[in-house]
């Protein structure tokens, strides 16, 4: 009985914490349904969905001063300048009577009072169910499902239909094959969401370009995208921690612009504002008003074309000046005098190219002209460098100007120049061609001068192409003659470091490199006196290295597979296949390669000047390199670098770039080499996993050592640290100052400390300007960060190196290149290594997984 009366008495209070779970769970059900619209679901004109986070709200809005309803998404708690979407912009509801529905068939439509669609999404997915969601960024998406309830995947956003306004989160489409792309579309007035005069989007001709339009005119473009910030604006700063970036093409060749703000606490937008300028706007929490970081037009200057074709506008104290290049001058001089620029400048002197009928020779020239922003409307040549660039320009004499930008590659542009700006700093240069008489005594070669050198070139090709053809019948005599066996069976050799588990198959490969030559080893032998140790050069981990010189008297350099060598067949045929392939200033040319028995030998150009250790670490030859040279070397190795990674038929990991990697011609120009332990990306690959781990202690990233994660970002931090050996005259692999056992740690703790130019060399240390030293070992150190995604890329580091007006990021301290000496160790002895010395004391450790 009492039991019975305790569970009597105990009803009540059961009842109750069921009543509060109730009222807990359908609150929490309700709050989590908030952002949410479900199939079927109706929101009417006064009720609102909100991002979780509480940011973001959609419903029916009015704008100030007006009385019409629009459905659009606006920041909460803020009062000014808020909406960022609108989606019934052109036909506005004219009373509180609308709805919004997300219909069975996934479609969003918007209604007036009298059931009167205003507005519907385009929703093409097929699904079952279909939920809309406000996500915290500010984006509606629409998502299907054929499992209910989980929304699996999207069907449309509101992302990829804005109106004015840019979100942090969106991605901007750059097609090339499309062309130009107007995105956003301001609003008619300020309290008028309806469809502006003013539009804004990318130009992806050349090198992408954001423009605003007014109407069908273009009013201010930002210059090209060289990877890392846009030419055309000289104070942005230049950081890939946070701010533009521009992803690699997918399947269809579409590219996308997003950006990330430096506070991602904050509330941050891009608009295309009513009256056609493009602003940048952040809210801090507690504000009161939008803070402008940016608006473009920013002068009179950036206005497009503000001086008319082939002309330039420079900012002045308090004005803007308008002017002619020299050998140009003023179309309509009375009205340039009155203050009315838009006729432009003419040339004074006709080119002589058309004189001639197009002829090449020609008295033409280049007026260079620094820290412009470049005209608009270029087009892109294949070139290696500047002086590649200029002279494919002057072949062609509907080329007007040119402009190598790192980054981008060679520029060129036809008919009259547009939209030139003259900064102060910053900007890139131009190269405009003119009549030398233009120029007076500055042109750089008269016409005699160009016909004799062009005359001279042919003669010399002439005779070049002669005695190879004598020389090539000679050679295929002899091969006729001598038993040149490949002598690999088929399967005899695989490996597990080819990308996609290729089989290294001797005579499929050797069909693979159809474009290298074969050389005969009767030819191979004699040209290094049979491989005489008065020819040997060195020995690296494949095994020696001979000088030879052929009959016609060219300087080669052999290298020949040691027999000795337990590694080395799989990377001698991934280096025939890989080279083969690669055509660069800054790699090293292979001429051909000698198969004879069991010896495999690879045939390279001689590099007079032989590899970069054995300068910058002797004592007594690094007085060869001051630091111009030593910067031009970087320069160099940065370019090659970035044609493997981007320029290349394929993506190629090198893995083991080291400074007696890079050899050194007659003009000590570098030339990357040895590329048996490269590796080949596909398309849409951006890093890979080996057992296998190659290369060289202290060039290697610490995800490479540690877990054998390798990608474009290892060659980076290889770079990293032969930027910091260029600068020091020091080795990374025997480092030993005081205290510190690790280079890359002596390095930082210098630059953090403000004592740099401690790290110089002490042969160039008095002659080399201080803030590029300074430069250089900055960006060395955002080059060997701990964290692979915290690095640059090549073509990042190449726009780095080029342009000294571009900011740089503040580097995290590396900590790993400390602890993973210890690691390293430990890997050797769990895995077993085999060392192999070569000449320059330069250690290869393999390891191989069990």
């Amino acid at each position: 009985m009492e039991n019975l009366c305790l569970c009597k008495k105990m009803v009540p209070i059961s009842y109750f914490f069921i009543k509060i779970i109730s009222l807990i769970l359908l609150f929490a059900y309700c709050s989590n349904a908030s952002n949410t619209i479900a199939q079927g679901q109706v929101i009417k004109d006064g009720e609102t969905l909100k991002s979780e986070n509480g940011s973001f709200e959609f419903g029916f809005f009015s704008p100030s001063n007006s009385s019409l309803r629009y459905v659009g998404i606006w920041y909460s708690n803020i009062s000014v300048d808020f909406v960022v979407w609108v989606a019934n912009r052109n036909n506005p509801i004219s009373n509180k009577n609308g709805s919004v529905t997300l219909s069975n068939d996934g479609v969003l439509a918007a209604f007036d009072g009298f059931g009167t669609v205003v507005w519907s999404t385009n929703t093409t997915a097929i699904s079952k169910n279909y939920t809309g969601i406000l996500h915290n960024d500010g984006n509606f998406e629409i998502r299907g499902s054929n499992n209910y309830p989980v929304p699996s995947f999207s069907c449309w956003e509101s992302f990829d239909h804005p109106t004015d306004t840019y979100l942090p989160g969106m991605r901007v489409p750059v097609n090339p094959n499309v062309g130009e792309n107007r995105i956003f579309t301001s609003w008619r007035s300020v309290n008028d969401p309806s469809s502006g005069n003013f539009s804004m989007g990318v130009d992806p001709r050349a090198a992408p370009q954001i423009v605003i339009w007014e109407g069908s005119n273009r009013r201010w473009r930002s210059g090209y995208w060289n990877g890392l910030s846009f030419t055309g604006v000289p104070n942005m700063a230049a950081f890939y921690y946070y701010g533009f970036k521009l992803s690699n093409a997918d399947a269809d060749g579409i590219m996308y612009f997003t950006y990330l703000p430096l506070d991602r606490s904050s509330k941050f937008k891009f608009r295309v504002s009513w009256d056609g300028y493009e602003k940048s706007m952040t809210w801090a929490d507690g504000g009161k008003e939008w803070i402008l970081m940016q608006k473009q037009p920013g002068s009179e200057c950036d206005v497009f074309n503000k001086c008319g074709v082939n002309g330039y506008c420079r900012n002045a104290t308090g004005d803007f000046i308008c002017g002619c290049f020299q050998g140009f001058a003023p179309k309509f001089p009375d009205q340039w005098t009155n203050g009315s620029w838009s006729g432009g400048c003419v040339r004074e002197a006709q080119l002589k190219c058309e004189i001639k009928n197009g002829s090449v020779i020609a008295e033409d020239v280049f007026l260079e002209v620094d820290n412009v922003k470049l005209p608009d409307f270029a087009n892109l040549l294949e070139a290696d460098d500047e002086g590649d660039c200029g002279k494919e320009c002057l072949q062609n004499c509907s080329c007007r100007a040119y402009a190598y930008v790192g980054g981008i590659g060679c520029m060129v542009w036809s008919g009259n120049l547009s939209d030139i700006q003259q900064f102060k700093g910053g900007g890139n240069k131009l190269h405009i061609r003119v009549a030398s008489s233009a120029l007076g005594s500055k042109g750089k070669l008269s016409g005699p001068k160009i016909a004799a050198i062009v005359v001279s070139g042919v003669i010399l090709f002439g005779l070049v192409l002669l005695c190879l053809c004598k020389y090539r019948k000679q050679l295929n005599a002899k091969r006729g003659n001598d038993a040149l066996t490949i002598g690999l069976r088929k399967g005899q050799v695989s490996s597990t470091d080819i990308s996609g588990s290729q089989e290294i198959i001797g005579e499929e490969n050797l069909a693979n490199a159809k474009d290298l030559p074969l050389i005969n080893y009767n030819l191979v032998a004699s040209a290094t006196n049979f491989f005489c140790a008065e020819n040997k050069l060195g020995e690296g981990g494949f095994g020696p290295v001979y000088k030879g010189t052929l009959p016609s008297g060219q300087e080669i350099a052999v290298k020949k597979l040691s027999r000795k060598s337990g590694q080395g067949m799989a990377e001698f045929m991934n280096e025939i296949m890989l080279i083969a392939k690669l055509q660069h200033r800054n790699l090293v040319r292979i001429l051909g390669c000698c198969v004879h028995g069991d010896e495999k030998m690879l045939i390279y150009e001689y590099m007079p000047n032989k590899s970069l250790d054995g300068l910058i670490f002797d004592p007594m030859n690094k007085q060869q390199l001051d630091w111009k040279k030593r910067f031009t070397i970087i320069e160099g190795i940065a370019r090659g670098l970035l044609y493997l990674h981007r320029d290349a038929r394929c993506t190629i990991i090198h893995r083991d770039l080291k400074a007696s990697n890079i050899l050194l011609d007659q003009e000590m120009n570098p030339k990357i080499s040895d590329f048996g332990m490269a590796r080949i990306f596909g398309g849409n690959q951006d890093e890979e996993n080996t057992n296998r781990i190659v290369g060289t202690y202290g060039y290697m990233s610490p995800e490479y050592a540690m877990e054998g994660f390798f990608s474009e970002r290892s060659d980076v931090y290889s770079f990293g640290v032969l930027l910091l050996e260029v600068v020091t005259g020091h080795r990374s692999t025997r480092f030993r100052f005081s205290e510190h056992t690790n280079l890359i740690e002596y390095a930082w703790k210098l630059w953090s400390e403000g004592r740099t130019m401690e790290l110089v060399d002490s042969s160039f240390a008095s002659s080399c300007p201080s803030n590029e030293v300074i430069r250089c070992v900055h960006i060395a150190l955002l080059c060997v960060q701990d964290s692979a995604v915290h690095r640059p890329t090549m073509s990042q580091v190449v726009v780095l190196l080029e342009t000294d007006s571009l900011a740089l990021s503040n580097p995290r301290e590396p900590t790993l290149a400390y602890s993973s000496n210890r690691r390293f160790v430990d890997i050797d002895i769990q895995k077993g290594y085999q060392d192999i010395e070569s000449s320059n004391h330069v250690t290869v450790t393999m390891l191989v997984g069990r």
